[in-house]
């Protein structure tokens, strides 16, 4: 074997290329170098941000992060105390107005999936909003119950894409619901939170302007060619006709103050339940506040960020860190008790899957479901072979003419052998 042989073979999966008169020694001496050169930090950070485990894993680790730091500054004890505190009507009342959250969040699914031309019926919908709900306080991130139901519901409707797209448009709505009702709420009751609050709004809105500003730019000055604007402008008509149309714009903007309206009230109850008197003009900044921080994607099934945005706003507000703390838990139990009914869904389809399951297996003839061995196979082949060849042996001594009949046909009719059936003549007589 050549040394080019060697380097061809050897070039996929070594970083430097042999050539046919390199040394071996050399090579290896440098490829050594290469090993023992140190990566720069810059390049080890950036490598480090962009890793595809951060961006899966890192919002589970802050989310646990908070939780610990909170764990640590104020004891278990609060936490304890905020679990104890709950109850068997407690958890009836978290059922009920989970239920009513979860039917018109279904409905506001629907709506959606009407305006962008999918079916959806609104009891399929319930069941398949139960089971994200409870994926999504069961499992880290807070969104894979999400995701889940847009690849499910897509597929079943034959549009991945669309299906993706009428969630989005779906848990948008809720969204802008909570922004615009939470800055009515933060900006018209008084509060002490929200004297800290309105010295950071101008600060926070120049830089989601600026922020604003740098994307537009980016995106004028860019290489989008017609095909990107023909495709942003169909979103936006989308998102138009999904949210805003004339058909789907107030059922829309109905069910989300509904279901923002529960989630309020669920605060309300687990405020009380955790043993705060606050009223309830007091309350709502607060859980305005504590809403916004679920919406960020660093929790661990919505657990870290509200945690500690609530006990900061009590404290603020002079009402306790613990006390709000233990809100925070209190709210967090109830939330997931609201979203149990998911599991018995999920459970349920797992059922129906099996059992469908079965009856395709016990529905297949017993031959399929043999394969033969190598040996059979060579057996039937060879069994076929002999009978290809025998049919054609008895087919070509069935229809050849024999030779005597060749030479009868070849000479006069009438100087035929009397065996062939011809008329003989005197001679032959």
């Amino acid at each position: 074997m050549s040394a080019d042989t060697v380097g061809a073979r050897a070039e996929p999966t070594a970083p430097l290329a042999w050539s046919g008169t390199a040394d071996a020694a050399d090579t290896a001496d440098v490829a050594a170098d290469a090993v023992r050169r140190p990566e720069t930090a810059p390049s080890a950070l950036r490598r480090l941000l962009t890793s595809r485990a951060l961006r899966t894993h890192g919002g589970t680790v802050a989310g646990v992060v908070i939780l610990a730091v909170l764990l640590w500054r104020m004891g278990t004890g609060v936490f304890l105390d905020g679990l104890r505190r709950i109850d068997g009507p407690t958890l009836l009342v978290a059922l009920g107005i989970g239920a009513v959250t979860t039917v018109f969040s279904a409905w506001r699914w629907a709506l959606v999936a009407r305006g962008l031309r999918i079916r959806l019926p609104l009891g399929p919908a319930v069941a398949d909003y139960y089971r994200s709900l409870f994926l999504n306080a069961a499992l880290p991130g807070g969104i894979l119950g999400d995701v889940h139901r847009a690849v499910r519901h897509g597929q079943s409707a034959g549009d991945v894409g669309r299906g993706v797209r009428a969630v989005v448009l779906e848990r948008t709505a809720g969204q802008i619901a909570l922004a615009v009702a939470g800055a009515g709420v933060l900006l018209t009751l008084p509060s002490p939170v929200m004297d800290e609050v309105r010295h950071l709004a101008p600060l926070v809105l120049l830089a989601g302007a600026g922020a604003l500003a740098v994307v537009l730019a980016v995106r004028m000055n860019g290489s989008a060619g017609p095909a990107r604007g023909g495709r942003i402008r169909a979103l936006l008509a989308e998102a138009r006709e999904g949210l805003l149309s004339r058909r789907n714009g107030p059922g829309v903007a109905l069910s989300s103050l509904v279901v923002l309206a529960g989630h309020l009230g669920m605060f309300v109850v687990a405020a009380r339940v955790a043993g705060s008197t606050a009223s309830v003009p007091a309350l709502l900044p607060i859980a305005v506040l504590a809403l916004l921080a679920m919406g960020l994607p660093l929790n661990v099934g919505g657990w870290g960020p509200r945690e500690g945005v609530t006990a900061w706003a009590f404290g603020a507000a002079g009402l306790g860190a613990g006390t709000g703390f233990a809100v925070s838990v209190v709210y967090g139990v109830l939330s997931f008790v609201a979203a149990l009914p998911g599991l018995a869904v999920l459970v349920a389809r797992w059922y129906t899957g099996l059992r469908a399951d079965a009856a395709e297996k016990t529905a297949e003839p017993a031959y399929a479901e043999t394969v033969p061995s190598p040996e059979a196979i060579e057996a039937i082949e060879a069994i076929e072979a002999f009978e290809t060849f025998a049919a054609s042996a008895v087919s070509s001594e069935k229809y050849v003419p024999k030779e005597s009949a060749r030479l009868a046909r070849s000479s006069f009719p009438f100087s035929a052998d009397p065996r062939e059936g011809r008329p003989m003549t005197p001679e032959s007589v």
